[in-house]
């Protein structure tokens, strides 16, 4: 590609956004360490720097080398991305008197500036940040302000370099997609052509020419990303593809049964494999969630193993790994970010199963693995599923797994999942799922007293799960739903709804 954005990360918690912010303006960007700039610079026609923990003025702060990238292609530093630019090319970075967070307004803009082209005199920003751009760098011409931020935007004559103190990317910034605009197409001339089609055009392409006649083995999980690279890599290479759609009895309720019919009505050529009872024996009597992940990934790639062997020369392995997945994170100490909890699709291929690996979708973001799917019109159905995790109801059920909790919890995930579809609030949730926790409470059932299961529903607005917000229900459904579930599912005689966001809290309780 030779229209290609690089963002260099420092570590900020919003990188990820400024890359899909620019892929909704259909301009391809990628990100990379700042610390692992990369050799060849030649496919890339703009260049941003994101924002960062770190203090410009601090010993250990990044110092990438931009000699073939600062006055030489255009270039936009963000927040610590500007204080750099100023810090190390003759401006003054001083700390702020106080720290400078949240909404502002620019109160003196520079109108006749391409790169402030459509900005409306106090449009609304986000600024975050400890440090402050107190002397321009050598060549800079002001371009904005705020009321506390005198250097809010600034340029550099002679070249196509800028620096703005707050964050474009993120949603409180209102004009902040314009701006980006206005950098990346009236001042860098790249085109605006990262589409659906285009991607799907040049993928399949690429495909039928790196397979050839060779066979794949894909291992469907129901979920988004993996339907839709099976349906583009069937797009290229037809009954080629092998797909392998493991039951590891941790799914919802019908839905093997289900999912393997839709499956099959896309003309997927597709295998069913029940093995909920291998999973189940190996899953018997551990609680501690990590080691209930691995387990689980460990049990899947040996019945995958199985059945990829009962397909004669087999040569690829296919993955519906998405961009996310793949990228490099920097941590605050400069090193990889921690991990958080392993993820049941990214690695683990063992070495004996000795199969090349073919990633359609590595390029892309959840919300643009959608747009390809209805690119090449696949049912709403599909597209629209909620996302679900790997490990299943496995990391939903706190504690040790038994068939039991399992059919209590898939009982009380239905009735949850219907009733948000019915109440037509299914579509406006990125995820939902309940959860069966490891508590036993006292309740009265008629004349009765009971000591059984509490059940916590969990809603989330997202768009990439990278941060998410707990959805505000109407309370009329949640006491339907909290009814149903307990007068319909044996066990369970109290239902809570998490009401924490992301972060502090993750998504899943595990």
């Amino acid at each position: 590609m030779h229209n290609n954005v690089l963002i260099l990360d420092f570590g900020s918690q919003y990188t990820q956004l400024i890359a899909r912010r620019v892929r909704e303006l259909n301009i391809y960007s990628e990100i990379k360490p700042y610390n692992k700039l990369p050799e060849d610079l030649s496919s890339y026609k703009a260049v941003i720097l994101s924002g960062s923990p770190f203090s410009v003025r601090g010993e250990d702060a990044p110092h990438p080398d931009l000699s073939e990238i600062k006055g030489k292609k255009p270039l936009l530093g963000i927040c610590y991305g500007a204080q750099y630019l100023a810090h190390f090319h003759g401006g003054n970075v001083e700390p702020s008197a106080t720290r400078e967070y949240g909404r502002a307004n620019l109160t003196e803009i520079k109108k006749s500036e391409p790169f402030l082209y459509n900005i409306p005199m106090g449009s609304q920003v986000w600024m975050s940040h400890s440090d402050t751009v107190k002397g321009l760098p050598k060549g800079a011409v002001l371009l904005a302000s705020t009321e506390d931020v005198e250097n809010a935007a600034f340029r550099i004559e002679g070249e196509d370099t800028y620096g703005i103190q707050f964050h474009p990317e993120v949603y409180h910034t209102k004009d902040g997609t314009q701006l980006l605009e206005n950098f990346l197409v009236n001042i860098a001339g790249l085109e605006q052509d990262w589409t659906p089609d285009a991607f799907v055009e040049t993928t399949v392409a690429e495909l039928k020419e790196k397979i050839g006649n060779e066979k794949v083995i894909l291992g469907l999980s129901g979920g988004v990303d993996s339907s839709v690279a099976a349906m583009l890599l069937h797009k290229a290479i037809g009954n080629q593809l092998h797909c392998i759609f493991v039951n590891n009895g941790l799914l919802r309720k019908n839905e093997f049964e289900t999912v393997l019919d839709q499956y099959q009505g896309l003309g997927l050529n597709v295998k069913g494999v029940d093995a909920s009872a291998r999973f189940l024996e190996a899953l018997a009597g551990e609680s501690e969630p990590e080691k209930k992940r691995k387990i689980i990934g460990r049990v899947f790639i040996e019945v995958f193993d199985d059945e990829a062997h009962k397909v004669e020369n087999a040569k690829w392995l296919a993955q519906g790994t998405i961009y996310p997945d793949r990228i490099e994170s920097v941590s605050a100490s400069g090193g990889p970010s921690a991990t958080i909890k392993s993820h049941h699709n990214v690695g683990g291929l063992p070495d004996y199963m000795k199969l090349k690996v073919v990633e359609p979708l590595h390029l892309l973001f959840k919300d643009e693995v959608r747009r390809v799917g209805k690119s090449i019109g696949m049912n709403g159905s599909i597209l629209g599923r909620h996302p679900f995790p790997g490990p299943g109801l496995g990391i939903r059920i706190l504690g040790d797994i038994t068939a039991e909790k399992v059919s209590i919890l898939q009982e009380v995930d239905a009735i949850f999942i219907e009733g948000l579809k019915k109440w037509g609030l299914y579509d406006k949730v990125w995820q939902a799922g309940a959860m069966l926790l490891p508590v036993n409470s006292v309740g009265v059932m008629g004349d009765e007293r009971t000591y059984e299961k509490c059940v916590a529903l969990r809603a989330v607005e997202s768009t990439d799960g990278m941060t998410a917000d707990w959805v505000n229900l109407p309370y009329e459904f949640l006491q339907k739903t909290s009814n149903d579930i307990i007068n319909k599912v044996k066990g369970v005689n109290r239902v809570v709804y998490d009401i924490s966001s992301k972060p502090p809290a993750t998504i899943e309780w595990e």
